[in-house]
């Protein structure tokens, strides 16, 4: 568990991706897993899903505010500590760095400030003519990073103003008229604010990557109840790991249609060449490992059947056509979780994939 006033700094953060990068930083220095910080989550009344965390921790854009609250309490941040991260999350999201990132120069990315002007207000005083008054602008600063800008002011009299020239006398339909067209401008001034204050906030949201079925072809597998990809971590062994999809480089797969609805995972290994994956040895009891080899060595062991899994489909099962079993994860979300050979029954979502394009 982290002590208080030792996780890592997210006012040091200078883009989006370092900030994830020190959540990251923040699980590791917490020492629980994704199921351990969902379950303290659940504890206390946040909704913190295991995916939802992995997806979170491999994306480079920052997460959701109250997705974040969540993640720093069940890392163990107290309230001082979860304070300025969503400070920290909301000047990133805003500027796209934080105020304590050092280095970066003058006026990167844009700025959101306030603007003063001048309006036209409806008076309360005899004449019912216009009024000059003061009026509180809503604007966007242009890029310079000050943090100001210019605004386009919509003001109301409130009675304090000091009446302009005494106007002619206007015939009370068209006094109702002007009332209407202020008021129309003024609506439109304020959506045109509100446009530009989500713009400047608002983020990509945290929405599943899309699920995407076999296609002969390059292919990234990913585990769908994790997020991670399927890959060697050891580039010796063979055998296959869950990693961070943007690591998940060894070695490269693909897809070759072997008619019936069979497949076969091909692969191109950086050190050894041309492969296939299979299950070790051609084993058919559960718990035997995933493999990258040489193609052939194993027969039916290294093919597979693809199957879509719920309505609307959910992911999709690898089932060796020797076993009858099926390949993937026991429901562990932990990166270097080994893919297995495992029971098809139960609901077991660690063996749902994803087949994206490379």
């Amino acid at each position: 568990m982290i002590v208080e006033g030792t996780t890592p700094d997210p006012r040091e953060a200078r883009s989006p991706a370092g900030f994830v990068a020190r959540l990251r930083a923040l699980k590791d220095a917490s020492g629980l897993t994704f199921r351990e910080l969902a379950d303290r989550a659940e504890a206390v009344g946040d909704v913190l899903p295991r995916s939802t965390i992995a997806n979170m921790l491999s994306r480079a854009t920052v997460p959701r505010e109250e997705l974040l609250a969540a993640f720093v309490r069940a890392c163990g941040c107290g309230p001082a500590e979860t304070e300025s991260w969503l400070a920290a999350r909301k000047e990133m999201a805003a500027h796209g760095r934080t105020g304590g990132a050092e280095g970066l120069p003058e006026g990167d990315g844009g700025g959101g400030g306030t603007g003063t002007g001048t309006g036209a207000g409806t008076g309360t005083g005899a004449g019912d003519g216009f009024v000059t008054g003061t009026g509180v602008g809503v604007g966007v600063a242009s890029g310079t990073g000050s943090g100001t800008g210019t605004g386009t002011a919509v003001a109301f009299d409130t009675g304090s103003g000091t009446d302009g020239p005494e106007a002619s006398p206007v015939p009370p339909a068209r006094r109702r008229r002007t009332r209407t067209v202020l008021a129309a401008a003024a609506g439109l001034a304020v959506l045109a604010a509100a446009s530009i204050t989500v713009a400047l906030l608002v983020r990509e949201e945290e929405t599943p990557p899309p699920l995407n079925g076999p296609a002969p072809g390059p292919v990234k597998i990913r585990a769908v109840h994790s997020g991670f990809c399927l890959a060697e971590e050891d580039n010796r062994s063979g055998r296959l790991y869950q990693v961070p999809c943007a690591s998940a480089a060894t070695p490269e797969f693909a897809l070759n249609p072997m008619g019936d609805g069979v497949w076969r995972l091909e692969t191109d290994h950086p050190d050894y060449g041309p492969g296939c994956t299979g299950i070790w040895d051609g084993g058919k009891e559960i718990g035997a490992a995933m493999q990258d080899q040489e193609c052939g060595r194993r027969g039916a062991a290294e093919a597979f059947w693809v199957e879509p899994v719920g309505e609307p489909v959910r992911g999709y099962r690898l089932r060796p056509t020797h076993s009858g079993l099926c390949a993937g994860f026991d429901a562990i979300e932990d990166r270097g979780a080994e893919a297995v050979q495992l029971s098809c029954e139960g609901s077991n979502e660690g063996l749902l994939f994803s087949f994206d394009p490379a």
